[in-house]
């Protein structure tokens, strides 16, 4: 298992200026698919609909959150490459964001390692899902090398 972040979220969508990696995650998300499940946390979709939103040209920014809204319809009839991932915004959410969501480190030693907010939502994220899910591998699919140290 694996949760995609939204460094590759926007690389799938090929949002400008956020898309370095196109078509080698293109092509890796085929491969990853054959390896693993994929799971599309709500941080990388919150995340990724703030880089569309924040498009200057707004023909581009039109046609990101159209490649957006299809995707999401795929999750919602299951026909996408990753499945959404269920988690709630309450009190287990924050104890753990505030304790650093299983890293050892607590939340505002991340943020003075500029470990920004939302990878700490991911790494919550996951960190909730492997607390219900036992005996399974859970990694983070990133391009952002500070991510990838947790994950």
């Amino acid at each position: 298992m694996e949760f995609v972040d939204t460094s590759v979220l926007c690389n799938l969508l090929n949002v400008p200026g956020r898309n370095q990696d196109y078509e080698a995650v293109a092509r890796e998300l085929k491969e990853r698919r054959q390896e693993c499940d994929l799971i599309l946390p709500i941080t990388a979709v919150i995340e990724t609909g703030n880089h569309i939103a924040q498009l200057s040209d707004g023909r581009v920014r039109r046609d990101r959150a159209d490649k957006l809204h299809a995707l999401l319809e795929l999750v919602i009839t299951g026909r996408a490459p990753w499945v959404l991932h269920t988690v709630e915004w309450g009190e287990s959410f924050l104890r753990s964001l505030l304790a650093g969501a299983g890293t050892g480190t607590p939340f505002s030693d991340h943020v003075m390692a500029k470990l920004g907010l939302g990878d700490l939502c991911i790494l919550t994220e996951r960190e909730l899902y492997r607390t219900r899910v036992v005996n399974v591998e859970v990694g983070i699919w990133t391009l952002d090398t500070q991510l990838r140290s947790h994950s």
